[in-house]
């Protein structure tokens, strides 16, 4: 008689389950920010390629483009990169590791941004600033340096009623 009256409560499925079991997520579901955000982005991409950087709707579209690049860039590395002290980076690693180890992962973030923010100077300088391309790079540089001060921010300060400061 138990066994039925339990088959007839709602939400049961035929199926004992543990209460510390997480449901199983799709990979499309645990990757859909980056894939919406990539596809966001690639569609900037289509409209700034065939755009004329001459025209309002062309400059916008290189200007949309370097900024859901730096969205971009915020969604993946956050997800794979830390920053020790930095509330919005992952956790990292154990501690148990050698030193030299442990300053590349507390610092992984930052290391990341500098050495493509690197290449992304070094790109612009090799670039016409007046052209379309340098004119796109040179807002993805500024983008970089936008996120890379916002990391060193947030390890040192602090905004009162953010959830992501502590």
């Amino acid at each position: 008689m138990k066994a039925l009256s339990r088959r007839l409560e709602p939400g049961y499925h035929g199926r004992m389950t543990s209460a510390n079991r997480r449901p199983r997520i799709s990979g499309l579901k645990k990757h859909s920010l980056g894939l919406a955000v990539g596809a966001i982005l690639a569609g900037w991409f289509v409209l700034y390629v065939r755009g004329d950087p001459s025209t309002h709707s062309g400059a916008f579209y290189g200007n949309a483009l370097a900024d859901w690049l730096g969205s971009f860039m915020i969604v993946i590395t956050t997800k794979y990169f830390y920053e020790l002290g930095s509330a919005e980076s992952r956790q990292p690693h154990p501690r148990r590791r050698a030193p030299v180890t442990r300053f590349v992962i507390n610092h992984s973030l930052t290391i990341v941004l500098v050495v493509t923010g690197a290449a992304w100077v070094a790109l612009y300088a090799a670039l016409d600033p007046l052209g379309k391309a340098g004119q796109v790079v040179g807002n993805i540089v500024s983008e970089w340096t936008q996120l890379f001060g916002l990391v060193i921010m947030t390890k040192y300060l602090r905004e009162i009623g953010s959830k992501e400061s502590k």
